[in-house]
């Protein structure tokens, strides 16, 4: 395989949803023809573009938006990556089998081929974020893909709070962390919790970043979704590109549809490791009980 240019440009796609899966699906792959277009060499939809956030109810219809892996959603992104040689992450709502549903990922190289699938690990259950009725928890660990524009790792939305799974996916191999997203404010809450909520979102990442010494990037969802009625949730957009420093290099806006575009230099994670050799420092030998749930006096 080719050697991987240092310099990359990466593309996240920032859009609102309407209740039209076409109209969603339509968007987005245009939003990537026109990023590749635009340079991106590596594109990253937000989390399940194809749909608002079903998720905000309990509701056994919703199923039927699914369909399985390989199938016409991916197929149509495969085109794309060919087509114009750039790599693609695209969130999908997945129907493996009968009563046996994933949020998923897909990871498609340059050529169009399908290097494999991501299935979102931690799965959710918090107020109009209902996720555990409808998807199982991955089952295929942490990976990393080689890809034409360099190794690359992928975890989904509630995946991004948890260090554990940042850094085994970086001790895979990964040098870009991806992360597409869907996360916002309850409106009711947002005058009081919502700076700080916020806050803590992007600090996570951002120390995942410096912990690992690799690049983040988000792709989050905007606009006000309230599929279920109610009050719904506002989606805070603001997707981002972060260094191996910690520093945020790009940020999108929080209400516009928007495709973020960033060149960044691979030969940083070097720079950056070798400055602060925290893999190198690890005491592996010491952390088994991370494999517990609680450590118990």
């Amino acid at each position: 395989m080719e050697k991987s240019p240092e310099k990359v440009t990466l593309g996240l796609l920032q859009h609102s949803c309407r209740p039209e899966v076409a109209a969603n699906l339509d968007y987005c792959l245009k939003a990537a023809e026109n990023a590749a277009q635009d340079g991106a060499q590596i594109i990253c939809t937000q989390e399940l573009f194809a749909s608002q956030y079903f998720c905000q109810s309990e509701n056994h219809s919703n199923f039927d938006l699914a369909e399985p892996i390989p199938g016409p959603k991916t197929e149509a992104f495969q085109e794309i990556a060919e087509k114009y040689g750039v790599v693609i992450v695209a969130s999908l709502f997945e129907k493996r089998t009968a009563g046996l549903y994933h949020n998923t990922a897909v990871v498609i190289d340059a050529d169009g081929s399908l290097l494999g699938t991501y299935r979102k690990m931690h799965i959710p259950e918090d107020p109009l974020y209902y996720e555990k009725f409808y998807f199982t928890p991955g089952d295929q660990g942490f990976c990393a893909w080689q890809t034409k524009y360099g190794k690359i790792g992928v975890l989904i939305c509630w995946d991004q709070w948890y260090p554990e799974a940042a850094r085994l996916t970086a001790l895979a191999g990964a040098e870009i962390l991806f992360y597409p997203t869907a996360i916002g404010w309850h409106p009711s809450e947002k005058a009081t919790e919502g700076e700080a909520q916020h806050a803590a979102w992007q600090t996570i990442q951002r120390s995942h970043a410096i912990a690992n010494g690799c690049y983040v990037a988000t792709a989050n969802r905007t606009g006000h979704e309230k599929p279920a009625g109610g009050e719904g949730i506002e989606f805070w957009g603001q997707s981002f590109v972060c260094a191996p420093t910690g520093e945020i290099i790009s940020k999108g806006t929080v209400d516009q549809n928007e495709t973020l575009l960033m060149e960044i230099d691979l030969s940083q994670i070097n720079e950056s490791r070798t400055h602060w050799p925290f893999l190198r420092d690890r005491r592996i030998d010491a952390y088994a009980g991370l494999t517990k749930r609680f450590l118990d006096e």
